[in-house]
């Protein structure tokens, strides 16, 4: 599977890039239900900041994000999201030369997504620095005319534009 269609499958959940376990379970070549057994087995390895277990709610937006079918059978339990740390603890815990693989995929997918958004980060910081740099005047200027704190004695005193009468 090639990078892209892995990145496909981290969602931005509780303000971290996450995998769920259906997701990672279809990468692995296993059963949703064999992932959860074993991080079940060896959960003392999985701390909340490595994975958690999606509320209702989230589960719900997520859904209509990805357009997952409420079809037959359905699901007792809400799916649990794998920070990237988690991700690379399951490594530790399914232990198949397709979970290797896939998660050496799945660690450079992670690293192109936090390249790609600090190169954009940088980006948008220097075009905001050249529009400040470049728009300064214009700024200003709307400044002054959005103060309502300028006087009539102010407008006497500005400085004259234009040609002088001779």
């Amino acid at each position: 599977m090639n990078l892209i269609a892995i990145q496909s499958k981290i969602y931005e959940i509780r303000g971290q890039k996450v995998m769920l376990d259906f997701d990672l379970a279809e990468l692995y070549e296993i059963q949703t239900k064999v992932l959860k057994q074993a991080v079940s087995r060896n959960i003392d390895r999985f701390p909340p900041d490595f994975m958690f277990v999606l509320s209702e709610e989230e589960f719900e937006r997520l859904r209509s994000q990805i357009v997952t079918s409420k079809g037959r059978g359905g699901r007792r339990y809400f799916p649990s999201a794998f920070t990237e740390q988690g991700v690379a603890m399951l490594s530790s815990v399914i232990n198949s030369e397709k979970a290797i693989e896939m998660n050496i995929s799945i660690m450079r997918a992670f690293v192109m997504m936090r390249q790609y958004f600090l190169e954009h980060q940088e980006l948008a910081e220097k075009i905001g620095a050249l529009e400040r740099k470049q728009f300064k005047d214009i700024y200003e200027a709307l400044d002054l005319l959005l103060n309502d704190k300028q006087t009539e004695e102010d407008w006497k005193n500005r400085k004259q534009i234009g040609y002088k009468k001779a």
